[in-house]
């Protein structure tokens, strides 16, 4: 090749490389510039604003520095005004954007919804428009592709299956199991008694017990050890995820050799027997596999463990912060459990993202619009609730939910709401009843000197430092 043929393939190179460079660069610019503000100009036109997009970090920074700030104070003279510090970046821009704005985590927007009848809308999802976001790798670990991260007719399938394990009859039968559990907790505390006890880590293992003694019947002790990997799995994800799958796949397989062997009838009662039996279903449509045998299990214990114990810690806290309600928490317990669970929800907030393009209230969303819904302003909020509605009430609820909020506007949801609700509601009513029961009628209680107000959300809203209380027999 001549001198001159070498120079014109230099060019043309060059110019590959060139045209390359300027077409990434304009990608870059469209995703990165051009489609986020876009999109919150077009829902500007809407009438929703919120903070400006920034380029690439959106609002990230902002939201980071205010929830650091928020972090590192307790909260004063144990006050129940918590949205503040769990979601400063929720409860500064609605004071100033109104209940429905947009914000951004890097280029990814989300819509906030706290208006009532728009969260109604999108829980009750009539038309399937609305799906689960998906959660971060962190989660996904922990639940696996069970029941809370599931889609479509995975999620039907198991939604049916988990309606008939946690029916009135199945509930029944978890009783003794839970009675079991508390009654083992209070006997190592009559050794505290007039002593201080830090209740949440009680209640974090009181909870495991539960799940471990409901899941796996006669089996809950390695199930209880499947669990403790479960609570570890942040530290070491990959190696204790593998660790814990093969735990529980040991755990099918002797209920299958016992079963082949003619030892049992059947492969048990307890919730593992349930989903065994349906691993094994005649009907093919039916049948679940392995793997969402390991994620049903791993996702009921997190569900039926984090939220519950943290949820007691909090009843604990306000009945020793209002002692008078102990008396009455022992005549009726409904009205107190609905007051800790509006002021000291187990999770603060939902995400939803649009399956398709979809007409909410006023405004038109396009399809993949994720929406952040949260649980703890609606609960919060004094234009549902009324002007006193940071403070402990429970008769609030004298009614029932229904007749508890003014104009009786969807402002409750602790355990969520429409077909993706909380399917283990009734089994977390029950156990908290009995645990909160037995406890009552043995002891009262009250708040330590050394107990630091500090709701701390990581997943779920816990007391960042524990509940210590002191307590003495009746």
């Amino acid at each position: 090749m001549n001198m001159k043929g070498v120079g014109d393939f230099t060019t043309i190179v060059l110019i590959f490389v060139f045209v390359f460079l300027l077409l990434a660069l304009i990608k870059i610019f469209h995703n990165l510039w051009w489609v986020p503000t876009q999109f919150q100009k077009f829902l500007s036109l809407q009438g929703v604003n919120g903070p400006p997009y920034k380029f690439i970090q959106g609002n990230t920074k902002e939201i980071l520095t205010m929830m650091k700030a928020a972090k590192t104070k307790p909260i004063s003279e144990l006050s129940n005004i918590i949205f503040p510090k769990l979601q400063p970046n929720i409860h500064y821009w609605a004071n100033l954007y109104g209940k429905v704005y947009l914000q951004w985590y890097g280029t990814r927007a989300l819509l906030v919804i706290l208006e009532p009848e728009l969260v109604k809308e999108i829980l009750i999802n009539k038309e399937g428009a609305y799906i689960k976001q998906n959660w971060s790798l962190y989660v996904k670990k922990i639940l696996g592709d069970g029941l809370a991260m599931s889609q479509g007719e995975k999620w039907t399938k198991m939604r049916k299956l988990a309606n008939f394990a946690f029916h009135g009859e199945s509930l029944k039968g978890m009783t003794p199991a839970m009675i079991a559990s508390v009654e083992t907790m209070l006997e190592k505390w009559n050794c505290d008694e007039g002593k201080e006890i830090e209740v949440y880590e009680e209640f974090k293992l009181l909870t495991a017990e539960v799940i471990s003694r409901t899941a796996f019947g006669s089996s809950y002790k390695e199930g209880s050890a499947i669990f403790e990997m479960l609570a570890k799995l942040s530290l070491e994800a990959e190696k204790l995820e593998k660790t814990i799958h093969q735990s529980i796949v040991e755990l099918i397989k002797k209920r299958e050799d016992k079963v082949m062997n003619k030892d049992a009838d059947n492969y048990g009662n307890d919730f593992l027997g349930l989903l065994v039996k349906a691993n094994h279903d005649d009907n093919i449509s039916q049948r679940i596999s392995i793997d969402d045998v390991v994620d049903e299990c791993k996702t009921f214990y997190f569900a039926g463990q984090e939220t519950t114990n943290s949820w007691l810690a909090w009843t604990i806290l306000l009945l020793s912060i209002h002692t008078e309600w102990q008396e009455e928490a022992r005549k009726e317990l409904n009205q107190i459990i609905h007051e800790s669970l509006r002021l000291y929800p187990s999770l603060t907030s939902l995400a939803r993202k649009t399956r398709k393009e979809v007409r909410l209230g006023h405004l038109n969303l396009p399809a993949n619009a994720i929406i952040l819904i949260s649980i703890l302003s609606l609960h919060h909020d004094p234009e549902i609730w009324g002007h006193d509605s940071h403070l402990f009430k429970p008769e609030r609820f004298s009614q029932g939910v229904a007749k508890a909020t003014k104009d009786n506007m969807v402002a409750f949801l602790p355990f969520g709401m429409g077909p993706r609700s909380c399917v283990g509601i009734n089994f977390a009513i029950n156990e908290a009843k009995i645990v909160l029961t037995m406890i009552l009628q043995r002891y009262s209680f009250t708040l330590s000197p050394t107990y630091v107000h500090s709701p701390l959300s990581i997943i779920t809203n816990r007391p960042q430092y524990g509940v210590q209380v002191m307590l003495q027999s009746i």
